[in-house]
């Protein structure tokens, strides 16, 4: 009897060692097929990292080659690259009887009066010439009747890129004045506080000539309210159209961007990232502020439609709502309702969230009146 017992509790110990034996070599089973998965979910991380850098390594060679090729495109219409003496005008930097492409001459054909002009260029008060780079800010500034908010925008813009980023960008302030008493503030004001952004070449500025407007809107502007208001929309639009054709030739894109606002910071990465990711190049254009035509990123090789179809409805409409036509008449089927339209192309016209530009102006650049519109971080 005790001899038995002993057998079974010997067979209990046998089955005790193998079943523990045996959870050991399940466990160990698990725990390498555990590390298995983890190594292979590591490798597929670790692909999937590869093939992001490769597709980024591509894309900016792609913008590279474009930019080369942009440089190659526009050599002819450099001179050598001595910056202009501050403070000083430059007067047309190409001779008359050069036969040189200008992007202005457009101009002729929807302003008439202009065709008496000879050749129609900006005053370039502060400029390096630099071009080939990817993107464009345009500025365009006016004085208001209290306060300039155009240093803190500035220090915003350039304060919240990288190195690599300003120097892969030019920002263009076009003074849209004729009151020499704030062109000259602003100049003074940006060959003070801006001065590595000057020598750099990434800080330029303009001014639009006098010559450009036409005597209607001069009109306009003294007589009734009702009719300033209406000479400010009109000369909104010239402003900007003139501001977009010295900006187009420089870069591969253009940002649209006023003198009272804010950028969110790292807003420029934010930009770059996002262009870089949309995988189709058939967009026509990216809202990176829902506010009127702050921060509306173009293409610089279509603003030549949208600043035709500016021109040709300059005396109608104010310019944001000009883009909004624009986008129907060239997205929109006939008998297609425009809430469908904007449905079916969210692809095309693409927005941003949230948005990288506050508006901070209260002080109107419309004289005599103030406005809190704002454009909320969300």
């Amino acid at each position: 009897s005790s001899m038995r017992a002993k057998q079974v509790n010997l067979m209990m110990a046998l089955i005790a060692v193998m079943l523990f034996s045996f959870s050991c070599f399940c466990i160990y089973r698990m725990t390498q097929t555990s590390n298995q998965l983890i190594n292979c979910r590591n490798h597929i991380l670790e692909f999937k990292e590869n093939f992001l850098r490769l597709k980024n390594k591509t894309e900016r060679n792609r913008q590279e080659l474009m930019e080369a090729l942009s440089r190659m495109k526009y050599d002819n219409r450099q001179s050598v690259d001595v910056p202009v003496k501050l403070g000083e005008k430059e007067v047309n930097t190409l001779d008359k009887n050069e036969t040189v492409f200008n992007t202005f001459e457009v101009l002729k054909f929807f302003l008439p009066h202009l065709r008496k002009v000879g050749r129609i260029y900006p005053d370039v008060i502060i400029s390096k010439k630099k071009e080939g780079v990817s993107f464009a800010l345009g500025i365009s500034t006016v004085k208001r009747r209290n306060h300039s908010y155009l240093k803190q925008t500035l220090t915003s813009l350039v304060s919240r890129m990288t190195l690599s980023e300003e120097k892969n960008s030019v920002v263009i302030v076009s003074i849209a004045d004729s009151n020499e008493e704030y062109s000259k503030s602003v100049v003074d004001m940006i060959t003070k506080k801006f001065k590595r952004q000057v020598k750099s070449g990434s800080l330029e500025v303009i001014s639009i000539p006098a010559f450009f407007y036409p005597d209607t809107l001069h009109a306009m502007q003294s007589a009734e309210d009702s009719q300033k208001l209406e000479s400010w929309r009109i000369k909104q639009v010239l402003d900007f159209c003139f501001l977009m054709l010295y900006a187009q030739p420089k870069a591969m894109y253009y940002l649209q961007l006023e003198d009272d606002i804010i950028a969110k910071k790292m807003y420029f990465t934010k930009i770059i990232d996002f262009v870089h990711s949309i995988t189709s190049n058939n967009w026509f254009y990216i809202e990176f502020s829902v506010l009127g035509f702050i921060g509306k990123l173009f293409k610089s090789e279509d603003l030549t439609d949208f600043i035709q179809f500016f021109l040709m409805f300059y005396k109608d409409k104010p310019i944001d709502w000009l883009l909004a036509d624009i986008f129907q008449v060239k997205m929109c089927t006939p008998g297609e309702t425009p809430e469908k339209c904007v449905e079916r192309n969210k692809q095309i016209r693409i927005r941003y969230k949230p948005s990288l530009f506050q508006h901070v102006g209260i002080q109107s650049s419309r004289l005599g009146t103030e406005q809190y519109l704002k454009d909320i971080y969300y």
